[in-house]
């Protein structure tokens, strides 16, 4: 087992039961992100914060 398959089990533990409050933390971020780059980055930012999400739903299976 790699450090990283290590680390993302981790992830997932702590994920459980706090999925939606991660989930509004990760939209946060990329809005204060959005608001601090005029948007410059905003297409960018959406693809993270979706694949983010993604890893937060993924971790519940």
């Amino acid at each position: 087992m790699s450090i990283f398959d290590d680390l993302k089990g981790k992830a997932e533990g702590l994920i459980k039961g706090n999925e939606e409050a991660i989930k509004d933390g990760i939209e946060k971020a990329g809005d204060v992100v959005d608001s601090k780059t005029g948007d410059k980055f905003k297409g960018q930012v959406d693809q993270v914060q979706q694949a983010a999400s993604d890893f937060v739903d993924g971790a519940n299976k």
